[in-house]
């Protein structure tokens, strides 16, 4: 296709992988991969809400900063934090230094905690949105089961996840192969979709 970003390996991508070196590794080993591991998926929860009116770029850069000061995203550590790590946070130049985004990825840390308990693991309450129909790939930015997901974790007190994020989320975390129709990386994400065992 005439969209496609041509790789230095000579194979197409989705075209967004053009817009900077840091997304090619990133397109090929991550997005669209399915994902299981509870605190992967809340790693990605809160770096979409902290994305949230910046680029993926900013955030991908300084995901390794992330991950150092919120514990690697271990929401059962991240839930104790108090105003104290707020204000350590606040003074992190290495992530996004904003209140709201700290104070909501806290709160999200003891609904995460919540989400546990009642449903057994994050990954067995996230993957029951998985789409039956699918658009074409990257046509959309919100399905009607992202905005189902974020009316439902509103419900339950999660915030900063809207349905945009919701379906940015769940493009990542491989609940839809989203990826371009000719773009390389396509058919690996099939495979692994595939043979991936949804969470009970």
């Amino acid at each position: 296709m005439a969209n496609d970003f041509i790789a230095p390996d000579g194979h197409p991508r989705c075209q967004w992988c053009g817009g900077a070196a840091e997304f090619l590794p990133y397109h090929d080993k991550e997005w669209g991969f399915p994902v299981e591991d509870d605190q992967r998926l809340f790693e990605k929860l809160c770096l979409e809400s902290f994305q949230s009116g910046l680029s993926w770029r900013t955030i991908l850069n300084k995901r390794e900063n992330f991950r150092a000061a919120f514990h690697h995203f271990d929401f059962h550590q991240v839930a104790y934090f108090g105003e104290d790590d707020v204000q350590r946070l606040l003074q992190d130049a290495g992530i996004i230094r904003h209140r709201g985004k700290i104070e909501a990825t806290i709160n999200n840390a003891q609904r995460a905690k919540e989400m546990v308990e009642q449903e057994g693991s994050l990954a067995a309450f996230f993957w029951r949105y998985e789409p039956i129909e699918l658009a074409t790939p990257q046509t959309q930015t919100t399905s009607p089961e992202s905005i189902a997901l974020a009316k439902e974790l509103k419900k339950r007190g999660w915030k900063f996840f809207g349905p945009t994020t919701a379906f940015a989320f769940m493009q990542a975390m491989g609940l839809l192969n989203d990826h371009s129709l000719t773009c390389v990386t396509r058919e690996q994400v099939e495979q692994a979709r595939q043979t991936f065992q949804r969470p009970a």
